[in-house]
């Protein structure tokens, strides 16, 4: 999972171990195309997955897209984003560049990657507060998938690639979308060819217990089902988003006080 760069202890609110994160450095999605720190937080319980469907979200409007903690019920990753387009077949969100995030960090607020893989998903944990760097970040889920497609740019909007992040099929609820990242990832350049991402983390994270082995099963067949759209070059990569541009008078979306609250069962459902 990509992950922003600068950070700050939130308050150094502690989520302990092992909290596997499944963040990842950035690797770098149809048709459509249009132009503070937070208070101390415990972490919001597993959203409920019961209930009439949200209404749908106009564009431009601000929601908040999460990750449960891995082995936990808690969020440990928040990110504020810009709606590009809700409908039946797809959600599109932008990441803007500066975007208030929450992620998570060891202890003593070491970097996640900086931790050697052996003990990356036991070290006790928190979470701080980060801002998203570069040059922003498309992300498009199609309802009950279980993986979003998340598009990257260079600088002066040359598009770098896709990546296809490996997760939980979407929770809508009231203020957003939840999931759980399945440390397991696809990046896909603009020439069609593809490699897998992170298998190192995958398979420590099976190691460690934060994925069982009937799991990790239903997350590899994911995977191949999403390279098997990537080699039949199904949308959302036959698409044109990468010649999508977000709105010029979009602002940054802020990060709310209780970016961590728990849905309500009559608010939330699987993404449709």
């Amino acid at each position: 999972m990509a992950e922003e760069t600068a950070h700050a202890p939130v308050n150094g609110s502690a989520l302990g171990p092992p909290a596997g994160t499944g963040a990842k450095p950035p690797a770098t999605a149809s048709a459509t195309p249009a132009h503070a720190p937070a208070p101390a937080r415990t972490g919001a319980s597993a959203p409920a997955r019961t209930g009439a469907p949200t209404a749908r979200w106009p564009r431009g409007s601000h929601i908040l897209w999460r990750y449960r903690e891995n082995g936990g019920p808690r969020v440990h990753i928040c990110r504020p984003v810009t709606v590009v387009q809700d409908t039946e077949d797809l959600l599109a969100v932008w990441v803007a560049p500066g975007t208030p995030c929450v992620k998570p960090v060891l202890a003593d607020g070491t970097p996640i990657h900086a931790e050697p893989l052996a003990s990356r998903y036991t070290r006790p944990r928190t979470v701080a507060l980060g801002h998203w760097r570069g040059t922003g970040l498309l992300k498009l889920a199609r309802p009950g998938r279980p993986w979003s497609v998340w598009l990257f740019w260079e600088p002066g909007w040359r598009f770098k690639n896709w990546y296809v992040n490996l997760e939980e099929p979407l929770a809508r609820w009231s203020g957003g979308v939840d999931s759980e990242d399945h440390f397991l990832d696809i990046s896909v350049r603009p020439d069609r060819s593809w490699r897998w991402l992170d298998e190192d983390e995958f398979a420590q994270a099976q190691r460690e217990g934060l994925m069982d082995p009937a799991k990790a099963r239903s997350v590899r067949q994911a995977g191949w089902a999403a390279v098997e759209a990537i080699t039949a070059w199904e949308p959302p990569f036959s698409e044109s988003w990468p010649d999508w541009r977000p709105d010029p008078r979009w602002t940054v979306p802020p990060l709310p006080d209780d970016w961590d609250r728990g849905p309500t069962p009559e608010s939330s459902h699987q993404s449709s």
